[in-house]
């Protein structure tokens, strides 16, 4: 197991030299000049020329892709165009957000599609099952842009219970110890009494974190009734009917845990989904994380900015997904890793 596991953190390197560079020549082949950007439209070329050397635009592609693989090894990402800031120190400050946007947005898709998913299998070919499905579909074709405006719409406008933008109300006096809003609102309450940040940070999440765990919803549900269907007709299941177990202890102890190997994959791999969808979501309700630094990146051409994102978002993607293949040992006793 260890040797499989340095194996795979070694295969990391690669990977992401491979995204890094993709992601660079991309940048540099199809994007704007970021000094027309940050001079505007009317400075002069002179100018333009002047900027493009102190940035070190002029050196060559494979000169500047050089010093931001060797900034990277150290963790240098390099500083902003438009900040002047390091990029680690303006994802450092914005990765929490959308960890905990993404976590508590897995957590509501997997809870809701597993449960869904074994309702559907349970019920085949029901009016429960076909609603079900119809909704999954309805979930996979939404546009997370247009549902993020259609909930906008109906619950902060027309209702007026969900707010519509940032983590947390200004009212909200709250001291932020992990820049886990959730964790710190229950610290305080723990410290306090006061209760009322933790009902406010929950008023906040819940809308973009059902937006954006809309798609791996359905995903999830999907997946979970396919392969609960393929494990439920096996000798086994029927065995442990034909032995006298309720229809729970079936479902739960000997169907579910041996159709959850599928399920684990697609989560690890929604989790990753989750995060690049994150841009749009975190855009769209103003939520102060990656996401949307990663938008105001791209609109501004900051080059050193999206290549640190973006490095960052395929780092944690192929973490995840060692993470789950992890798992499989624990879930199915059959699976060694050497």
């Amino acid at each position: 197991m260890l040797r499989y596991i340095i194996r795979r953190i070694f295969l990391l390197f690669p990977v992401l030299f491979g995204v890094s560079l993709l992601v660079f020549l991309v940048l540099h082949v199809f994007t704007v000049d970021p000094t027309s950007v940050i001079l505007g439209q009317h400075a002069t070329a002179e100018k333009q020329e002047a900027l493009r050397q102190e940035l070190g635009l002029n050196d060559p592609l494979y000169v500047q892709f050089g010093h931001f693989i060797g900034g990277a090894v150290t963790g240098d990402l390099g500083r902003s165009l438009f900040t002047k800031e390091p990029v680690t120190k303006e994802i450092t400050s914005r990765f929490p957000a959308t960890i905990e946007l993404t976590v508590v947005a897995l957590l509501l898709a997997s809870i809701m599609g597993i449960s869904v998913g074994i309702i559907s299998a349970v019920k085949q070919y029901s009016a429960l099952d076909y609603m079900s499905m119809l909704g999954a579909l309805l979930g996979v074709s939404m546009p997370i842009f247009w549902l993020g405006l259609l909930f906008i719409d109906i619950f902060a406008v027309r209702l007026g219970w969900l707010p519509t933008s940032n983590r947390l109300s200004s009212s909200v006096d709250m001291v932020v110890y992990t820049k886990f809003f959730l964790i710190d609102s229950v610290i305080h309450g723990f410290k306090t009494g006061d209760w009322g940040a933790l009902g406010d940070t929950v008023r906040h999440i819940i809308m973009p974190a059902v937006v954006l765990g809309a798609s791996s919803t359905a995903v999830i549900a999907r997946m979970t009734r396919s392969s609960m269907l393929e494990v439920i007709r096996q000798d086994y299941v029927r065995t442990a009917r034909a032995k006298g177990l309720s229809e729970r202890a079936v479902i739960l102890k000997h169907t579910l845990k041996n159709a959850m190997i599928p399920i684990i994959t697609v989560i690890g791999l929604q989790f990753g989904s989750l995060l690049g969808g994150a841009v749009l979501t975190e855009t769209i309700f103003s939520w102060p994380g990656v996401g949307s630094l990663t938008f105001m990146a791209i609109d501004h051409s900051d080059f050193p900015l999206v290549q640190g994102t973006v490095l960052l978002s395929a780092a944690v993607y192929v973490v995840v997904n060692l993470v789950v293949d992890l798992l499989y040992a624990f879930i199915d006793p059959r699976i060694h890793y050497a």
